[in-house]
């Protein structure tokens, strides 16, 4: 149901026209994904820097044609002339919903079906993928995300830098994210301090493999 919600989400994002931009509500309980991601980072992470990035989005908006877009159309629209503050705080809202919503308490494990498959056929194992993921985690300098995104079909591994998206014109791959990992240290310090590998290996408990199955299906249609 969470999942179907999600969806429903990304297609209001899609096809409708705000005012203003919102704080989506967290699909779980704060202490939900523990012991993996504990209750103080993700009550943290939510209640201060995600509400943080929507008040300072629309702050930036305020104004400007950039008000009367869609989030998801916003994040497409971004190219190097667009402000800093909208693109770094409209990042920070779509970028971390999306997160938020690509891990589910009791998920986890080895992915099935289209997207499982796939994975396989592109990395040969599922613990060869989980460790190139890592590679990209390990290889951004400083704070910034790691994908999993759907190009022409097919599935890439890769990374961002600050709050970018593989939506937005300025990255350097740009597709459909399937997969997304926060590598800010705000992420996970409160738990793991400088072990930023600890948490990567961490996530493979907590994510969501259903709507990312979802979300490949839809992408690859």
């Amino acid at each position: 149901m969470k999942n179907l919600l999600f969806i429903l989400f990304l297609l209001v994002m899609e096809n409708s026209v705000f005012a203003q931009f919102s704080q989506e509500p967290l699909p779980y309980a704060f202490d939900a994904l523990e012991p993996s991601i504990d209750k103080a980072t993700m009550e943290i992470h939510y209640g201060k820097h995600h509400k943080a990035y929507v008040d300072n989005l629309n702050k930036a908006v305020a104004g400007t044609p950039q008000e009367k877009i869609s989030l998801l159309d916003l994040q497409k629209s971004v190219t190097a002339q667009t402000p800093a503050a909208i693109r770094n705080n409209g990042g920070g809202v779509w970028n971390h919903t999306f997160y938020f919503n690509g891990m589910a308490p009791n998920a986890g494990g080895e992915p099935k079906g289209a997207l499982g498959e796939a994975i396989k056929a592109g990395w040969g194992s599922f613990d060869h993928f989980k460790d190139e993921f890592k590679k990209a985690a390990l290889g951004r300098f400083g704070s910034g995300w790691v994908w999993l995104t759907v190009v022409n079909g097919k599935l890439v591994i890769h990374s961002t830098p600050n709050q970018d998206n593989p939506l937005m014109q300025i990255s350097e791959v740009k597709g459909t994210p399937v997969l997304s990992l926060d590598v800010w240290e705000h992420a996970y310090y409160l738990k793991y301090q400088n072990k930023r590998a600890d948490y990567a290996d961490a996530y493979w408990n907590v994510v969501n493999w259903k709507l990312a199955n979802e979300l490949y299906s839809k992408a690859v249609k």
